[in-house]
């Protein structure tokens, strides 16, 4: 992308920046609201956002390295049991608790977008 002052920035860098000084894209922000409203692995997040993989998957990844999520593969004889691929769960961390209070408060409507989901116990992840 080329920058108004004529500098080329990557938008993986980009994105990361603009997190580190605390500011939320909309979207990343919909993305940290499914996760607090109980919606823990990539395919919820991508059904209940509406939003392609293409943005939820590398924004995981991006939120996961800035130390806003923790993540962890669930045991591979569950996803055997079911017969999928294995899930990796997200968690907020405090940071992520922090700046995604920070980030509803600039967008206002992201926090009655979604329903809460029922939290059903889960398979250990162990």
């Amino acid at each position: 992308m080329l920058t108004p002052g004529g500098s080329y920035v990557e938008y993986g860098l980009e994105s990361i920046l603009s997190m580190a000084k605390g500011f939320l894209t909309y979207s990343t922000t919909v993305i940290l609201q499914a996760i607090a409203n109980g919606y823990l692995y990539g395919f919820d997040i991508i059904d209940v956002t509406g939003m392609p993989g293409g943005t939820v998957y590398p924004a995981l990844r991006r939120l996961d390295d800035a130390g806003y999520l923790t993540s962890e593969w669930e045991k591979p004889s569950i996803a055997q049991s079911e017969p999928r691929p294995p899930r990796k769960y997200y968690e907020l961390t405090r940071a992520g608790r922090e700046v995604l209070a920070e980030a509803v408060k600039r967008y206002r409507l992201v926090d009655q977008a979604q329903p809460q989901r029922k939290r059903a116990a889960r398979p250990s992840r162990a």
